[in-house]
């Protein structure tokens, strides 16, 4: 299958503050799922975008930054009315966003406040890492700064609609300038995304959404429990008619490796100028998350 048939759907949110997992929530959501014509450019753009009451006030500060007011969602439907319409529009796609972390590590914990999960995608896409990759003589890899370079607009910044519509255009561009692969899994290496794991029975998708250890000791464990389990398969050898060899299939390290540089350390800079600790927002475990 080629990426380009997939419905590519790119996100944002406009928050509180910057930190998911310590009392900031989502005030606004805003996705665009994009078609792409045979010459790889964007031919088709539908828009979702909404107001989340947060059901706390919206700091000065946040609001300068996106124009939101507490006026503005204090009608707005809670989270948990629209969490429905969120996973429907983010599943089965391949999702985009600049920073994905953030964004995702907020709308992580808002499902879990109302006992949704991550839904299953067929890829996830940071367009921030993978910018900072393909176009390293940038000063800045803010979103306005990449569009700016790739000639894609980005009117009316940190509202999510907008961001959302200006990053999804800035990945078709980035493919097609620099030549990704059309069919799926070369278009998830290329990218650097996080995707389904194979089709094996080491790693799998469980009914809620996690991916779980199939076969072991850890069987049926999320695999965010267990990162160190993770990283041994990736160097684990055991000796087969006299010669090492890898204990588990190639398509399965380089996905655990992947991973693991992705998502694993679960980590976005909420402020790119700074690099004290305040300054980036932490995936916790997920018994901690989930208290």
């Amino acid at each position: 299958m080629n990426w380009t048939d997939c419905r590519v759907v790119a996100f944002d949110t406009e928050t509180t503050g910057l930190h998911a997992f310590d009392g900031d929530r989502v005030v606004e959501f805003g996705a665009v799922e994009l078609s792409i014509g045979p010459d790889g450019r964007v031919d088709d753009v539908r828009e979702v975008q909404f107001f989340i009451n947060p059901e706390i006030p919206i700091p000065r500060m946040a609001s300068k930054i996106s124009g939101i007011t507490d006026d503005d969602v204090a009608d707005a439907p809670l989270f948990e009315e629209q969490a429905e319409r969120v996973v429907e529009v983010l599943a089965d796609a391949i999702v985009v966003a600049h920073n994905l972390a953030f964004d995702y590590n907020f709308i992580r914990a808002e499902l879990r406040r109302c006992g949704r999960t991550w839904p299953v995608t067929r890829a996830e896409v940071d367009t921030l890492p993978l910018s900072q990759r393909l176009m390293p003589e940038l000063d800045s890899h803010k979103l306005a700064r990449v569009c700016a370079a790739l000639n894609v607009p980005l009117e009316n910044a940190h509202r999510a609609s907008h961001d959302a519509e200006a990053c999804g255009r800035a990945l078709v561009e980035l493919a097609r300038r620099r030549d990704a692969p059309a069919d799926l899994e070369g278009f998830v290496e290329w990218a650097d995304a996080v995707a389904p794991p194979p089709d094996t029975p080491w790693l799998r998708v469980s009914d809620d959404g996690y991916v779980i250890f199939g076969r072991g000791s850890l069987a049926g464990e999320p695999i965010e429990r267990h990162p160190d389990r993770l990283q041994w398969m990736t160097l684990a050898v055991e000796r087969t008619d006299g010669q090492w060899k890898p204990r588990f299939p190639d398509s399965v390290r380089r996905w655990a490796r992947r991973w693991l540089r992705v998502r694993g350390s679960s980590k976005a800079r909420s402020n790119p100028r700074s690099q004290g600790p305040q300054d980036w927002n932490l995936d916790p475990p997920l018994w901690v998350a989930r208290r």
